[in-house]
């Protein structure tokens, strides 16, 4: 549905108090969600934000929109109900690294295997936060949790290995202090017509302070943090003069006037190709750590098959009585 309607952010947030930590980049997540949605064109009534369970999850409260606070790890089953009765609606699932990844790591990589058209924001601070720092699926080896005080001996999910291994067609990471880079990943996202999955490195104050500050901070973030946009070089540092390139199958860093390098050797980063080869070695890398939106790659969504299946197999069915209906098919009869 086309929307009509006029918004600015105030009219798509609630009037709940929003409840979090002082300092949380999700109050950052939230404004730029709510910047981002005037933009889309859609009525208030046409949206949809469904949660689990985290203190990402209370995100529903806080938008003057339709909300599902659902149960732990369920948001993305939920969101796929929603979808299918109507697929019109604009469905946001809103979830974090343990309630997305742990309990309910099988409807996630399920969602995105059918590529349901809807909007999934992962709020990845690497710790459980509402239960009080107990290690994540995310968190790294070695980091010491109230569930792992000698530290924590599970290798770390990459969300953005798991969302392309689950042939997933558009992903995007973000820092969760950049709110226009947000803003603007999140109305693409709405664009896009399939599964699209955001992860925000989302800094988690009280139990996990400082994670991601190597590539969110200021001061380290330019030499740290390759921020990426379709059909543009793949350039970064302080001074932009970094950039990859490959070497062989590997993605190189390489310094633009050291060694006979010029832009000309630098990737453009493509992410409408359809072969992912090096969409994985992007997520995968982590110094730079890849930003932006990384893979976009449209292909016909499961509610679109669903509706099709549904209205090629109800025109092919002829008109019938109840009782021809009850008696249609394999019978028998009990003597």
């Amino acid at each position: 549905m086309t929307g009509e309607k006029k918004y600015t952010y105030k009219d798509m947030a609630s009037d709940q108090e929003v409840r979090w930590c002082p300092g949380c980049d999700d109050y950052v997540i939230l404004r730029s969600v709510q910047k981002a949605l005037p933009e889309i064109g859609r009525n208030r009534e046409d949206i949809v934000f469904i949660s689990g369970i985290g203190c990402s999850s209370r995100f529903p409260y806080y938008m003057n929109t339709y909300g599902i606070h659902g149960i732990h790890g369920r948001a993305a089953a939920i969101a796929t109900g929603v979808k299918l009765a109507n697929p019109e609606l604009s469905v946001w699932v809103i979830t974090g690294d343990g309630d997305g990844l742990a309990i309910g790591g099988n409807h996630t990589i399920h969602v995105i295997r059918r590529n349901v058209d809807l909007n999934i924001i992962l709020f990845n601070n690497e710790i459980y936060g509402l239960t009080k720092g107990q290690f994540s699926p995310t968190s790294l080896l070695g980091q010491r949790t109230k569930s792992s005080p000698f530290g924590n001996i599970q290798p770390p999910f990459n969300p953005g290995e798991l969302v392309l291994g689950s042939n997933g067609r558009f992903f995007a990471r973000v820092s969760g202090n950049s709110a226009k880079e947000m803003a603007s990943i999140f109305i693409e996202a709405e664009k896009f017509k399939g599964a699209a999955f955001i992860e925000v490195l989302q800094n988690c104050v009280i139990f996990n302070d400082g994670a991601f500050d190597k590539y969110n901070d200021k001061k380290t973030r330019p030499d740290n943090q390759l921020y990426l946009e379709h059909g543009q070089k793949m350039i970064f540092g302080a001074e932009r003069n970094k950039g990859l390139r490959l070497n062989g199958l590997k993605l190189e860093v390489v310094t633009i006037g050291e060694n006979g390098i010029t832009e000309d050797d630098i990737l453009v980063h493509d992410a409408h190709n359809p072969d992912p080869t090096l969409h994985f070695m992007l997520v995968r890398l982590e110094s730079p750590i890849v930003t932006g939106i990384i893979r976009a790659v449209e292909e016909p969504t499961f509610d679109q098959r669903f509706t099709q299946q549904m209205e090629a197999r109800m025109a092919a069915v002829k008109e019938m009585s109840f009782d021809e209906f009850v008696m249609a098919g394999e019978t028998f009869e009990l003597e």
